[in-house]
């Protein structure tokens, strides 16, 4: 520990407050509630959805924010999240509280710790992990363990060093927010050239270019309806899940046994080189061409059979398409969850130039997706580079490392 910098526990350091329910005896205060949906991952409040309900005036008198309180998410994340998030409340008007997933951390003493140090002190912790082992797991909920985060040590220097090294944060964190959101405009950007590209083409046809329906160019098909039983190995079973937009994926698909499979091989004989279109839910339209060669089955998926007379290539781009995009939601049907069917899907209108001219662009169509996949993987690379840098800082930070002196 630098010299001049004491330790506590958070414990010593702070007043934690659990959050509170919906109220249930008047007399009653309508009020905003901080949640677990207000949490940003960057550490800030996002105050667009705040929920207004009346809690008992009681209750309030005790969990009311103040501004410079730190909101912790004590139960909620999930597989790919874990939980202990912070969020900084920075509100000097109004009413507020927290729900019972979050508690409410106040330092005790603001003459020797700055709530804004600990703020990103907390933020640290939970970008480096530590909270990930203080979780446990109930019904799909993680909970957060309580007595071992207040348990959690802070070390700081004298409050204008702490206020100094705030400062340099906020500077180095604004200049870095800065450069994410140009790289994340340029990342989607690199992500809509490809479909800026095919929506040009698909509308400024040639002369030569001729129209017809799906079902005259190749034979259509669909998989079963059925939910069959599952079993731990065996052939997988493949759903519009499966259906990405870099491919067909086999992650987390399910199996089926081989008689079960061998009854639904015989509606849609999936094959290398088919074209497999997702009919149901929000990525109905989805396309990908088959290029794994072990035996599945499919469910509702369409699946389009190869023609020697059409380029399957060029084929699948068109229907990555803006417009067949459109054609397909308009082609929709159902309540919670839409689809089309089957009748609609071979009834799709495939603008079609000579197969020459299908080759040519099926060759630039696949450039152009490789050149926008390097772009994307440069932009997702810069991304992690920044996050990397921010946790860089902060770690330089709490180490005493960031170029400033001690008291």
């Amino acid at each position: 520990m630098k010299a001049g910098w004491k330790t506590k526990t958070l414990n010593e350091a702070c007043q934690f407050s659990n959050g509170l329910w919906k109220g249930e005896k008047p007399p009653f205060v309508n009020v905003g509630v901080i949640r677990n949906t207000n949490f940003n991952m960057d550490g800030t409040l996002d105050d667009t959805d705040i929920a207004y309900i009346d809690v008992e005036t009681k209750k309030l008198k005790k969990r009311r924010l103040e501004f410079g309180d730190i909101v912790l998410e004590k139960s909620g994340g999930g597989p790919k999240q874990a939980v202990g998030r912070v969020a900084l409340f920075d509100k000097k008007d109004g009413d507020y509280s927290f729900s019972n997933f979050t508690a409410a951390i106040r330092v005790l003493d603001p003459r020797e710790l700055d709530f804004r140090f600990l703020h990103k002190f907390l933020y640290w912790t939970y970008i480096s992990g530590i909270t990930e082992g203080m979780q446990s797991h109930s019904t799909g909920i993680r909970n957060l363990d309580g007595n071992a985060y207040k348990a959690i040590t802070i070390q700081y220097p004298p409050l204008p060093e702490q206020k100094r090294i705030v400062r340099i944060l906020d500077d180095a964190f604004d200049g870095i927010a800065t450069a994410k959101a140009n790289t994340e405009k340029n990342l989607q950007n690199a992500r809509h050239i490809l479909e800026s590209h095919l929506q040009s083409v698909f509308a400024q046809r040639g002369k030569e270019w001729i129209e017809k329906r799906l079902a005259e160019v190749c034979e259509v098909k669909d998989g079963t309806h059925d939910s069959p039983k599952y079993v731990e190995e065996g052939i997988p079973f493949v759903t519009q899940k499966n259906i990405r937009q870099e491919g067909l994926s086999f992650e987390k698909a399910k199996c089926i046994s081989r008689n079960d499979h061998d009854n639904f091989y015989r509606r849609s004989n999936a094959a290398y080189g088919d074209i497999l279109i997702s009919m149901i839910g929000a990525n109905r339209g989805m396309a990908c061409i088959v290029d794994d060669q072990r035996t599945f089955s499919i469910k509702n998926v369409g699946l389009v059979k190869q023609n020697p007379s059409l380029n399957r290539v060029f084929l699948l781009y068109f229907l990555k398409s803006p417009q067949a995009a459109r054609y397909v939601r308009e082609a929709s049907k159902g309540g919670a969850q839409e689809f089309v069917g089957l009748t609609e899907l071979r009834k799709m209108p495939i603008p079609l130039p000579s197969l020459e001219n299908q080759n040519v662009l099926a060759e630039q169509f696949q450039s152009l997706r490789e050149e926008t996949q390097r772009l994307n993987r440069l932009y997702e690379q810069k991304l992690a580079a920044l996050e990397a840098l921010e946790g860089s800082l902060l770690d330089r930070a709490f180490k005493g490392e960031l170029g400033v002196k001690a008291a």
